[in-house]
């Protein structure tokens, strides 16, 4: 009884064995079809596995060229919607489009007196060399010079202050008054003053690394070239809602003032 027993079970592990050999077998095909190693009997025809294999290597590379041309169309739009808002936009990098004259004449066109002692301190003794001064900083950044002083005449009424800094700070655009009496930032003179100014606007317009030496204590903070352009340095109107200031049409006021300096004779 004891031999019948092993016999039986001697024929039934060469059963396992030879199944679990077939199907190893049909498996090692099934994966080598499928990986292009075997070829069917007629020259130059593939098995169906290959024919599955390409087709569905095909139908991948479909997908990923329809959602790569999706991709391509959105970045176009979003470069055509930014395009069209920044139509007729007025630039803060690029070169002047006035003279230091034509600044000098727009401030003198607005009657009021140049605050001689105060900023002769700060080593501008007459609004010629205020003006060349904001000439000169601007040129080194690459900001266009009636930007800058268009907006220190918004800032300061015309250099004659009277909101939370002082004359003394030099501090010609309000860098750092947040509001509730805070008198933001100081710099020692005036080419100091109006060059963290000029750099404070740089970091507005773009990513692109100062020429100099950054003197902008708050330049850190700003968001690079989130206002390419000076109407945007109101936050109520840049598109990210980003900007130097809140206050309403504040870099559109700027450009009216440009448009008027611009009429003055140079």
């Amino acid at each position: 009884m004891d031999i019948k027993r092993k016999i039986k079970n001697e024929k039934r592990f060469r059963l396992y064995l030879e199944t679990g050999l077939a199907v190893l077998l049909v498996l090692t095909l099934a994966l080598a079809g499928r990986a292009g190693l075997l070829k069917s009997g007629a020259a130059g025809s593939e098995p169906a596995a290959a024919d599955a294999q390409k087709e569905a290597g095909d139908s991948a590379e479909d997908v990923s060229e329809k959602a790569a041309e999706e991709n391509r169309q959105a970045e176009k739009a979003a470069e055509e919607a930014e395009e069209t808002a920044a139509q007729g936009q007025y630039p803060i990098l690029g070169e002047s489009d006035v003279s230091v004259q034509q600044m000098v004449d727009y401030f003198e066109a607005s009657g009021e007196e140049y605050p001689e002692k105060a900023l002769s301190a700060g080593g501008a003794d007459s609004i010629e060399t205020f003006c060349q001064m904001y000439y000169e900083e601007a040129e080194a950044e690459g900001v266009r010079a009636e930007v800058a002083f268009a907006q220190t005449m918004k800032e300061t009424g015309f250099l004659q202050y009277g909101g939370d800094a002082s004359i003394e700070q030099f501090n010609f655009a309000g860098i750092g008054t947040t509001g509730n009496g805070e008198p933001g930032n100081s710099y020692p003179d005036v080419r100091t003053g109006i060059r963290a100014q000029i750099q404070h606007l740089k970091a507005y317009a773009t990513a692109d690394a100062l020429e100099q030496e950054c003197v902008d204590e708050r330049y850190s903070y700003v968001k690079k070239g989130s206002a390419p352009y000076v109407e945007w340095l109101g936050q109520q109107e840049n598109p990210e809602g980003l900007g130097w200031a809140t206050g309403d049409n504040y870099g559109y006021d700027i450009v009216g003032m440009i448009e008027d300096m611009k009429e003055e004779e140079s």
